[in-house]
């Protein structure tokens, strides 16, 4: 954590390990949060709409840089897509997943309650436009505890999961 001086991550209670360009966020520049993600990005839209994805820190979710049990609230909204155009508008909004997008995202999951203290939440998004949730599920170490699934077209579900305490 070196490179990032000016990140005070000790004052960070929030972990967003795919901010992407915070699309779901009132505040998109909450200080409570640290945003990670494996990429930054500037760039137009086909519509002429600014896409920007600059995290406080590039950071790939499936190897956080953070010591164990090390924060409260950590947030999770992978990349869902396997089927996109490199050089589409949704990959540069959302990223693509690779072909290996099991181990993938349960190397996700596993980072994620690592580094999680005891008794903390992880919420995590998913839309099912490609790949199932039920699929996805079967790779947290731990279920969730409850969730809601958006309107029925957009296909979007949001999951709260706690990390046991021991």
């Amino acid at each position: 954590m070196g490179q990032y001086p000016s990140v005070r991550v000790k004052e960070k209670t929030v972990l967003d390990v795919t901010c992407g360009s915070r699309m779901f966020w009132f505040n998109k520049n909450d200080t409570r949060a640290l945003f990670v993600d494996n990429r930054s990005v500037d760039t137009m839209l086909c519509d002429g709409r600014r896409l920007a994805v600059s995290p406080d820190m590039e950071v790939d979710f499936r190897k956080l840089p953070f010591p164990d049990c090390s924060w409260p609230l950590v947030v999770f909204d992978p990349p869902h897509l396997l089927r996109a155009g490199s050089r589409g508008w949704l990959v540069k909004k959302y990223g693509r997943l690779d072909p290996n997008w099991r181990g993938d995202l349960r190397r996700g999951f596993s980072e994620c309650f690592r580094v999680l203290k005891p008794l903390g939440t992880l919420v995590f998004k998913w839309n099912e436009d490609q790949i199932a949730l039920k699929d996805v599920i079967k790779l947290a170490p731990h279920p969730p505890l409850f969730g809601n699934r958006m309107q029925r077209k957009s296909k979007t579900v949001w999951m709260v999961f706690q990390k046991p305490e021991g």
